[in-house]
């Protein structure tokens, strides 16, 4: 992750074992962790059976949400990539039974990568 995508606080992809020991409490023994987005501390975790939003909270971050969900009630998403000018792109993520949509500000360059876990687990 480049010092502009920390500061503007963008995601962009990093290795599953860098954060494999602070993974292990929430994933499941038949789950595998298969990527991770991280910005400057929340994280976006495509498991085997999941998607896992984590939000560090606070000025020291020892609280954290974990929001668990399913592949299977995503109803729909929409990823609306950067332009010439745009330093970011914007994922948005609806789920069945919540009307408004989960939105994230997006490194234009994991687009492409999030589109394809989120196609590969939910077709």
């Amino acid at each position: 992750m480049g010092l502009l995508d920390k500061i503007m606080g963008n995601a962009s992809e990093i290795d599953v074992s860098d954060v494999s020991d602070e993974l292990a409490p929430i994933i499941g023994e038949n789950e595998t962790v298969e990527r991770v987005f991280k910005e400057i501390r929340d994280m976006y975790v495509f498991t085997s059976k999941r998607l896992i939003l984590i939000d560090k909270q606070g000025l020291t971050g020892r609280k954290v949400d974990y929001h668990s969900i399913p592949y299977r009630a995503i109803t729909q998403f929409k990823l609306e990539t950067a332009g010439h000018f745009d330093l970011d792109a914007e994922f948005k993520i609806w789920i069945s039974g919540i009307d408004e949509p989960i939105k994230k500000e997006l490194n234009k360059n994991v687009v492409v990568g999030i589109q394809r876990t989120l196609a590969d687990y939910m077709f």
